[in-house]
């Protein structure tokens, strides 16, 4: 397994608004879980720096996956953890959202994240004050 450059976790419990009429997550807020994993791992290495990003730029999910292989119920306690994958071009992610409950990985997936100028145009690359401070955790593996 590969190095999980600046894994931060997240902790949650699966509130009853989160899940469908069988008492199970509904598939759409494990991508919730991710967000709030990825809210921490920004939180953590200084990427919610008001000077760092807005303003400047914004930055946009471009793509998403999602693969589910255990369910979450209502009360159960999870750990939703993200880590950057890749910070060139585009920020990519990593989660794995682990059922704490029952100790079985419930989900894994990913975003991309692409960042735009302040006139919307899309950069083609990651603008140096993300990649450095991202570089600073640890280099890419």
């Amino acid at each position: 397994m590969s190095a999980r450059r600046g894994e931060t976790a997240a902790h949650h419990t699966v509130p009853f608004h989160d899940v469908d009429i069988t008492g199970r997550v509904w598939h759409g807020n494990y991508l919730k879980y991710f967000e709030i994993a990825r809210s921490a791992l920004f939180r953590a290495h200084g990427l919610e720096d008001a000077k760092l990003i807005p303003g400047q730029f914004a930055l946009y999910v471009v793509e998403s996956r999602c693969r589910h292989t255990a369910p979450l119920h209502y009360g159960d306690e999870l750990r939703a953890v993200a880590w950057f994958r890749e910070a060139t071009h585009a920020l990519s992610i990593d989660y794995e959202v682990v059922n704490v409950t029952t100790g079985k990985r419930a989900a894994t997936g990913y975003t991309k994240i692409a960042a735009t100028d302040r006139e919307g145009r899309l950069l083609l690359r990651l603008p140096d004050s993300i990649r450095e401070r991202i570089e600073e955790i640890s280099p890419a593996p």
